[in-house]
């Protein structure tokens, strides 16, 4: 059984998700109304709703792969997402998902990865690593989109901000 590529691909994920957390912990909470730019749009605290909704992706995901054996993750489709939240309710709620990609991840084995999975987009099926790399890349984005609007907010951020630095 091995769990090589899985630790690894769960360290990069529960990374970029701390990394968000920690930049949400920045945000100056008199300012989470404003519009993120100047035609409107999502606000500050929309933008930490909308990242509570990537972190679900992949409990989406792993739920996909072992329905079973991670029933009970049906209920964190009533956690509302997409709504404007707080920096405090943020880092809060993202404890529960960490927790729960975590269990998901215990469940996988590297050869996993490779295993078909029917989504709505493509009823034929993507391999769990793909969706897996989906749902990174979107919080990737909205990680990124978080760190430039505290550039613009004149909050002092840098690389170490936005990345986990390495020796």
């Amino acid at each position: 059984m091995c769990r090589i590529l899985c630790g690894s691909l769960l360290a990069k994920i529960d990374e970029q998700i701390e990394r968000a957390a920690h930049l949400a912990g920045l945000l100056p909470e008199d300012r989470l109304d404003g519009p993120l730019d100047a035609a409107g749009g999502w606000t500050a605290g929309d933008l930490l709703g909308h990242l509570l909704d990537c972190m679900a992706g992949f409990c989406a995901a792993l739920y996909a792969a072992e329905p079973q054996r991670l029933a009970h993750f049906q209920q964190l489709r009533e956690l509302p997402v997409n709504l404007s939240i707080s920096p405090r309710e943020f880092r809060t709620r993202v404890e529960t998902y960490r927790a729960r990609i975590a269990e998901g991840f215990a469940l996988q084995e590297d050869g996993g990865l490779a295993r078909s999975i029917p989504t709505v987009f493509v009823p034929a099926g993507v391999t769990l690593l793909t969706l897996l790399l989906g749902n990174l890349e979107h919080l990737i984005n909205h990680k990124r989109q978080l760190f430039e609007l505290l550039k613009r907010m004149g909050v002092k951020v840098s690389t170490a901000d936005l990345y986990r630095l390495r020796d």
